[in-house]
Formats: C-alpha cells, structure tokens, sequence
C-alpha cells in the first residue's frame, strides 16, 4: 500500500498568494514571512524570558526586521553582501537573521562557542563584511588575524558602550532593497572546523522554504503551537525546524539561551511549550532523571507504571487511543511537559526504547534525519503511523536510493531533492565529492530503508571493522548507553588489534556522571564495567566492547551536544595504542 502524507494540503494556502506575494515555484523567506505577517500579524512570534522578559508579534518583529533592513541598505550593503550573526538565542538573533535577508543579503550564522581566531577565520573565508554578535564577543572580534579591520560590528545586546544595538539602527529616509529570488543563496552554514578549506554550505531561499514547507505533508503546525528555540540557532537543526517552522505558520518561539536542565524546564512552563525539539542527550537526560525517581518510590509502584505506561503505549499504537496524558500528567509536569504536544528529536540517533517510553506518557514523541547539507530535513515520523526504530519517512519531493548495501541492506545513503544545498562556498572539490553532477548527495551516513522509512546504522567514517571482518558502527552500540543514568558521556571506536589485516577491537571511553563518581569513589572503574557487561550481553558477539577507558575530564562536544569523535580519539591516542 502506497504510503499517504497525513497532511497533505499543509501548503495549499500558498496558491491565494501565488502571483501576488510571489511568483516562483516557493516564496523566497522574505516573502514568506511577509505572508506570515498579513495573516497573523496580531499574533504572538517571538518570546525571551531571559535575562530580562520580551514579548513581540509578528506585527513588531516585521517592523524592526524592515526598519534594520533598511538602515543596511542606506549604509551600502547590497544584494549577496555576506553578513554574520552569532549569539546565544534570543529574538534579536532572529530578528537580525530576517533583516539581513530582507537587505538582499546572505547571513552567515556563527557559532558562538568558535574561539576569536577561528571566527574570524571563517568570516574571512566567507567575505562576511559586518557581524551580529552579543555584547561580550563584540570588542575583540576582529583585532586577532588582522584580516578584519574593517568589519562593521552590531550588538545583539542593549548593553554595549561602544557599539549600536540591533533594535536602535534607524535610517533616514527609505531605501529599496534588490530583492533575491528563489535561486538565490540565502544563507552559508559552516559545518567543520577551521582547519583546512572550511566547508560553508550554501542554502538557497528555495532550499529551505521547501524544506519548511514540504516537512508539514508529514506533520500538522497550528498558529497556536508554541516552538521552543533552545539548541544553538546558528546549527541547521534549530534554525529550519524551530525558527522557519514557527514564522511560516503563524506560530511563536520561546527563545532559550543556556541548555540548563532547571532553566529549560522553567521556560518549557512559562511558555506553555507545544512543541518540544532536542537531541537525544537531552531527552535521555530528562527521561532518565524522570524513571529514576519513579524507581525511589519502591518495586511495586515503579512496576505499576511501567505496566500502565506499556498498556498506554499498546492503546496509542495499535488503536490511536490515547490515555497516557491522563494516567502521567503529573510525571509530564515533572518534565515541564504537560503542555507538549509534540516532541521532535534530531541531531543524532535515538534509542527506541527512549522514543516508545515517551509516546507511552502520552507524548507524540518522534524523531527525524537530515543534514545540513540537505536544508537540513529529509526524513520525519508521523506522529499518525511513526516507527521507533526508524529516523522517518522521507519528505514529498526527496528521493532516496542505498548504494552498495552489504549481506544486512545496510548500505551509503544517498538522496536527491529541492533540499539539496547549491553546493560548499568556495570549494569546488569538496562539492564535486560528495554532490553528483545529476544532483544526488552521499550523506556519508549508513542505513537501509524499507517501505519509504529510513533505519540509520552509522557514519561510513565512523565503522569499525573487526577481527573477523564485520561493519560495526559506534552508534549502534553508544545508543545502548543512552539510558544509563551513570554514563554521562560515551564516545565508542575501534582500537588497533592486528596492524597487518587492518583489524580492531571495539573500545568505549566513558566519561561518568557526577552522582556516579560520587557513590562510586573507590570501586568507580568496577561499577563502570559492570554497566559495559550489561550492555555487552545486549549485544552480538562482534560488537561486543573489548576495552574501556574511564575518562577523568569530559569529552569534547559540539555546541548541539554530540561528542566530537576526533578529538576524543587524539585525546586518548596513547590509552587506545596501549
């Protein structure tokens, strides 16, 4: 049976606008949002509750956006100038994002956590001419490579001596933008270091209003749903599913700026939060935390809801009767939770047995794929027929074909689509690697799919080939840890066993958490392996891990929270060589 998108009329609203607001196949952003507004002006869209509360609609926030335009454009920039915003999240950043676009510019978003140099590395590599940054970055970006001197420099802070602050820009008189079209570059991502030739993934308005778009075929979004921007806006994940997702239906975003458990949940509250997207460690986290306190109420009660949470899961499954929001009420209001409507995990793998627990509360809990490569959304659960094993089905319009898959399906995934990004800024041969010139992308990730759902196994870079010749990915095996409330970190690699057939052994570095170092003073490398012996008998036998190496520091991470792999594997060279 052909498979039916459960909303397919997300978009049809569009053709009343066709001709008027816009004339291409999709709306630029500009003109997106522009729909947004004349629909929904009135409505909430943005909200920060720290440091201090600020509340605008879309009325405000266009208003603002057109006003910055406005002044970048009475000041010189012009149609593909490249300008850079970087900050902690907040309606500033997002609203300097928009004015940028609506300047006929191309915004470049930093990460924050970049040091100066490497910042400053990339906006020289990018032609970025002028910044967006907060008030304790603004001084000294720009005076460490000496590439910068002339970069015109705004705060998204209203703190600076020195420097203008986003809402006060203002010019005199009206100065007209040349408008993009749909073709157009619209925004640079960077998504590596700064070693080497950076790769800066250059997103067309097409790209990710068709993303935006073409994602809702898969899930329903209400002007009354309330986003919740807590991971790093600068990062493909948060800026499509979050901030395009809320503007294009006339929904509003709670901004949050640090990814602290107390905070987080404090802002899910007072926001009303409807739609919830993290990452797996954060919904591990919040999941383990949860079950942990149910356990401290003794046998008999935790098996009493684990028992009810399996009938309520069964109900929702097989009869979409619904029953967990009112058996676990007052576990979701543990979570900030009772509010959600939806939670969507992104930016790696997630356990099934995370995502059945949450759908078993009573949350529509799924998860979805992509890259920012490809806008970044390709694949999604309905929340009507999700798979939890499965990243999800992909979108209208994307394509999906497995290449070389071995005895198991699994094989290089490759998909083509109006997601697929133009190409990497000024890196023909990083582009001409991985984008076929008929359009097809290699994600470099490993999967198999089966009847349109995509089940992700790895990182091609990623595999370990073992003694006996067998593909083992680490993800497979790190998300056997996900649940483990002892494992703060876990970063799974191989190890050399025999230099001359190339073979390796399967070692996990494992960074405990604080509660477990702490009841585990003198027995702590025992307790830890005792946990990797639970997982081992979870495991075939050629995943089984062979070594662990107990890591006194914390693994390095990226800014969405995913263990930077290489730099771990350097840190631990001698321990994994030894």
């Amino acid at each position: 049976m052909a498979f039916k998108y459960p909303n397919p009329d997300a978009h049809a609203f569009l053709e009343e606008y066709r001709g008027k607001a816009f004339n291409g196949k999709w709306p630029t952003v500009v003109e997106m949002f522009d729909i947004s507004v004349s629909r929904f002006g009135e409505r909430p869209c943005f909200t920060a509750f720290h440091p201090k509360e600020l509340h605008m609609s879309y009325n405000e926030v266009h208003e603002k956006v057109v006003q910055i335009a406005n002044y970048l454009n009475a000041t010189g920039v012009k149609k593909g100038d490249k300008i850079a915003v970087s900050g902690k999240n907040s309606p500033e950043w997002a609203v300097a994002y928009l004015a940028v676009l609506y300047a006929g510019a191309i915004v470049v978003p930093l990460d924050i956590t970049y040091n100066d140099t490497d910042m400053e590395t990339l906006m020289a590599f990018g032609g970025v001419s002028r910044i967006f940054i907060d008030a304790d970055r603004i001084e000294n970006i720009g005076t460490k490579t000496g590439k910068l001197s002339l970069v015109e420099k705004y705060c998204l802070e209203p703190n600076s001596k020195s420097y203008s602050y986003l809402f006060d820009l203002k010019a005199e008189g009206r100065y007209q933008a040349e408008k993009a079209s749909e073709d157009d570059v619209a925004a640079i991502l960077f998504t590596s270091g700064t070693t080497g030739v950076p790769k800066g993934v250059q997103l067309t308005h097409s790209n990710l209003v068709s993303d935006c778009y073409l994602a809702q075929r898969l899930m329903k979004l209400y002007p009354e749903d309330v986003f919740y921007a807590i991971l790093p806006l600068h990062h493909a994940y948060t800026m499509l599913a979050v901030f395009f997702e809320t503007i294009s239906c006339g929904a509003s975003c709670v901004f949050g700026k640090r990814l602290v458990v107390p905070q987080v949940l404090k802002e899910l509250k007072m926001g009303k939060v409807t739609m919830f997207l993290a990452v797996p460690l954060l919904f591990n986290k919040l999941l383990s935390a949860l079950m942990n306190g149910v356990r401290e109420k003794g046998i008999v009660v935790y098996g009493l809801i684990r028992g009810l949470m399996g009938i309520s899961g069964f109900l929702k499954k097989v009869f979409h009767i619904k029953v967990g929001k009112k058996w676990f009420g007052f576990l979701l209001k543990k979570l900030s939770l009772e509010n959600a409507r939806i939670c969507i995990c992104g930016g790696g793998p997630l356990p099934p047995s995370t995502f059945k627990m949450f759908n078993e509360l009573g949350i529509d809990f799924v998860q979805g794929y992509g890259l920012t490569e490809t806008s970044p959304i390709t694949h999604l659960n309905p929340v009507e027929a999700y798979n939890e094993a499965s990243v999800g089905h992909h979108i209208p319009e994307v394509e999906v074909k497995i290449v070389d898959p071995d005895s198991e399906g699994n094989g290089v995934i490759y998909v083509r689509g109006p997601v697929v990004m133009k190409g990497y800024y000024n890196n023909e041969e990083a582009t001409k690697e991985v984008l076929s010139e008929d359009g097809w992308l290699n994600t470099g990730d490993v999967g198999y799919q089966k009847d349109g759902y995509l089940f992700l196994t790895g990182r091609a870079k990623n595999v370990i080939v073992t003694e006996g010749g067998k593909n083992v990915f680490p993800e497979e095996i790190e998300d056997h840890f996900q649940l483990h409330y002892d494992v703060d970190q876990i970063c799974v690699c191989g190890y050399t066993l025999n230099a001359k057939d190339k073979s390796e052994g399967i070692a996990a570095i494992i960074y405990p958490s604080a509660d477990c170092a702490k009841a585990h003073p003198d027995d702590l490398e025992a307790y830890i392996n005792s946990i990797v012996m639970t997982v081992n008998r979870e495991l075939q036998s050629y995943k089984k891990i062979t070594k662990v190496i107990i890591a006194k520091e914390p693994l390095a991470m990226t800014s969405t929270k995913k263990v930077k792999r290489f730099e771990v594997r350097k840190d631990y060279r001698k321990e994994l060589e030894g």
